[in-house]
């Protein structure tokens, strides 16, 4: 383990386990969803599927993690299943491939910050023209890919745990100082009542299934990462109160995230909501519209301080993405860190071109394929965030918790989870654990995976 490296503290592993899960899915994934699903009665089943069903998840993967000592891939050996390993592999591939996405989408963010800084607000009528130039916002994604390889070259303690412990805190003193500014906005409690008032009636299968999937992939579940981070933790942390923390501070960032936008949603408006924006165009649209609607010199700041926290939520993400590889790799290949940090990245970044070029650059990847039942043809970037993100990530949560309970088997689990944890064997989390774990969970996460690929690739 010392040669691999560890966490120095168990408040270093929370906040990078935070950080993992914290990032564009909470700041602008759940704001868009919770906003098309009718505010706050979507947050309720967002908050019921994080902590009811998909912390299991968490605690699942971080028992496999520390008890093993290895990566996503040599967990499974290590525990005596060396056949089951496929499952660490899909993880590795699907933290690949979201990496590559992730950081293009990072570099949009990290360029739009020079541009509000500018006080540019009408980068917003050439969203298009901004994405196709590809010479700018691909080095804009160089930029950050190199730190996030700087960061995870230094290793655990010295580079991951350093970095969560700075940018944890800035991000969240970054989010309390621009809710206070947009609480003092016009209309700004309309955007706050209809994000925490539920309206019972906008209740569908539809606003269910959406907050399951949002609750899923916010956590960052499915990929391994949680299994890596757990082979850093020490034999007497409680996994159960860590797996606690960090759903709390992910769900947190997340109403966080939605207490700042919805009021200047609320603002830019009028109070009618209507300016809830989908994917992009709610980040690198409307919100900056919205800060140029505050005023030259203040939306500037606002705009500036706002890109530079997206930058900082994506940074502890690609941190943790990027660590799922190089730990195979310094595992299972015996490469050094630096190397294998360096290497992936760059590896990482390549992949990433198509999606680069994809936004009206390259006609051929910007219409890239057209699934069964799609009236049109999707993007080579949403191909892969329908690949790895949206249909990987389920398939390998639900394998991760079927093999746990069935294959290393539910007593050799608990026995992890109760180091630590000197009352677990009579706790009611063990009981609850019991109840979900063995049929309810995977087959749950089994369905969304099914209902995604049906949905997506063959239109139904």
């Amino acid at each position: 383990m010392a040669a691999r490296g560890n966490f120095s503290s168990r408040i270093g592993f929370i906040a990078a386990a935070a950080g993992s899960a914290v990032g564009l899915g909470n700041i602008w994934g759940f704001p868009y969803e919770a906003g098309a699903g009718g505010g706050a009665i979507f947050v309720l089943v967002y908050l019921f599927f994080c902590f009811a069903l998909f912390f299991p998840v968490m605690l699942t993967e971080l028992a496999i993690g520390r008890k093993s000592g290895r990566n996503a891939v040599g967990a499974f050996e290590a525990l005596g299943h060396k056949k089951w390993n496929f499952i660490g592999k899909l993880g590795v591939l699907s933290g690949v491939l979201i990496l590559s996405f992730y950081n293009v989408i990072a570099g949009w963010a990290f360029g739009y910050t020079f541009e509000m800084a500018a006080g540019n607000f009408e980068v917003t009528e050439h969203f298009r023209a901004y994405t196709t130039n590809i010479f700018a916002v691909g080095s804009y994604g160089l930029l950050f890919m190199i730190a996030t390889a700087y960061i995870v070259s230094k290793g655990v303690s010295e580079g991951i745990e350093k970095a969560a412990k700075v940018l944890m805190p800035s991000l969240i003193i970054m989010m309390f100082s621009l809710i206070i500014y947009s609480l003092f906005l016009p209309n700004a409690m309309a955007g706050i009542k209809f994000f925490l008032l539920p309206d019972f009636s906008k209740l569908t299968s539809t606003v269910v299934f959406n907050a399951m999937g949002q609750a899923f992939f916010s956590l960052s579940l499915g990929m391994g990462t949680f299994i890596t981070y757990g082979s850093y933790i020490k034999k007497n942390d409680n996994l159960i109160g860590s797996a606690a923390l960090i759903t709390l501070t992910d769900v947190g960032i997340a109403i966080t995230a939605g207490l700042m936008i919805f009021p200047l949603i609320g603002f830019i408006s009028g109070g009618s909501l209507s300016g809830v924006g989908r994917g992009p165009e709610l980040i690198f649209v409307t919100l900056p519209h919205i800060f140029g609607e505050i005023g030259p010199t203040a939306g500037a700041i606002v705009g500036m301080v706002f890109f530079l926290l997206l930058c900082f939520a994506a940074l502890t993400s690609t941190v943790s993405l990027l660590e799922v590889p190089v730990s195979y790799v310094v595992d299972e290949f015996k490469l050094s860190r630096k190397k294998a940090a360096w290497m992936m990245s760059g590896i990482v970044y390549l992949i990433g071109i198509p999606s680069l070029m994809g936004n009206g650059y390259s006609s051929y990847f910007s219409e890239f394929i057209t699934y069964i039942g799609a009236d049109q043809p999707t993007d080579f970037l949403s191909f892969i965030v329908n690949i790895a993100n949206d249909s990987f990530l389920p398939l390998g949560g639900a394998l991760m918790v079927f093999f746990a309970v069935h294959i290393w088997k539910k007593e050799n689990m608990e026995a992890e989870i109760a180091a630590g944890f000197e009352n677990y064997e009579n706790s009611w989390i063990r009981k609850y654990l019991r109840f979900v774990m063995p049929v309810l969970l995977p087959g749950t996460l089994f369905i969304i995976f099914s209902m995604i690929v049906l949905s997506t690739f063959f239109g139904f």
